[in-house]
């Protein structure tokens, strides 16, 4: 423990793993081990095929480079603490660590659900202005969205490492996960968190759930464009294009929604159920939206199919 002025900081916190299955933690690590490596190579193979392949140089495909990389980062904020607890049980990190660790992890999290928002205001306009589409999202426009959304992220969560310093922490140092998550933290504060648990609230409402209502309200848009069309091919061909999307939606808000609610009213709430949750939240979107778009994206899995052919080749 430091003692500084008026107020006790722990030097470190202690990480934990899975509940109750402690002794097997290097067997658990090994679905781990194959989510991180999903996740990694997945969204590289991405980024390489869309950068290699002149005719995905569409806003459909510069978002979803974007959505690639976010699912790097959140892959890469985790990987060492978690890793490295379940194979070397490396429990403790430093208290700046922690904090630098969650402010990334959050930054990322809020990023991932904007340009998902962005993905789903570019298959509103393909689909109901597909003529004026390449005029409206220009390579210009979509770097000024990309731009936006990543000093919106940072921006707004910047105060909630500050908060959590002021606070004074005594008794527990024991984090609910393998990872720093900002609930997780403020609650072994022994201090007055209301400005924590308010400023939180707000931030969480006004960026993740506005961008959750206005991704839901764009499909509101599509669904009565579509259902406009002439024929029923048309319909299901102009669907199609937003399967990927919808997946890769549901799989980032669900568990994300899911953890929110636990941390803040789930007090009864088994630790198991807390921590697999918040592995769900942070290990299945960034392993599962590459196999996602590679299998449903004709685009990408023709590329992938060419670009295999001439390494064998």
């Amino acid at each position: 423990w430091e003692f500084n002025g008026s107020f006790h900081q722990p030097s470190a916190f202690l990480m934990l793993g899975i509940p109750g299955l402690e002794a097997l933690h290097p067997w658990i690590s090994i679905p781990f081990c194959a989510l991180y490596l999903t996740a990694l190579l997945g969204n590289c193979m991405i980024l390489f095929i869309i950068r290699r392949t002149q005719s995905l140089h569409e806003p459909m495909y510069y978002f979803l480079c974007m959505l690639a990389v976010t699912d790097l980062g959140l892959a890469l904020c985790t990987l060492p603490t978690t890793l490295g607890l379940f194979w070397f049980n490396l429990r403790s990190i430093g208290f700046d660590a922690c904090l630098a660790q969650m402010y990334f992890i959050h930054i990322l999290s809020f990023i991932e659900s904007s340009v998902l928002l962005a993905m789903a205001f570019d298959r509103f306009i393909a689909i109901s202005r597909p003529l004026r589409h390449p005029s409206i999202l220009t390579k210009a426009t979509v770097t000024k969205i990309g731009l936006a959304i990543v000093l919106r992220g940072m921006v707004s969560l910047l105060p909630i490492p500050f908060l959590l310093k002021r606070l004074t922490y005594c008794g527990k140092t024991e984090l609910s996960h393998s990872f720093c998550f900002h609930p997780d933290i403020m609650n072994l504060a022994c201090a007055d968190i209301k400005v924590n648990v308010f400023y939180g609230m707000i931030i969480l409402l006004s960026t993740v759930g506005m961008d959750f209502i206005f991704i839901v309200l764009s499909y509101i848009l599509i669904i009565k464009t579509v259902v406009s069309l002439a024929t029923k091919e048309e319909c299901l061909k102009a669907l199609n294009t937003c399967v990927s999307h919808i997946c890769a939606v549901l799989v980032f808000f669900i568990p994300m929604i899911g953890l929110s609610m636990i941390h803040r009213f789930g007090r009864n709430v088994p630790p198991l159920v807390n921590t697999l949750v918040a592995y769900t939240y942070l290990l299945i979107p960034p392993a599962l939206n590459p196999v996602i778009y590679s299998i449903k994206s004709s685009h990408i899995r023709e590329a992938l199919l060419r670009a295999l052919r001439r390494t064998s080749g």
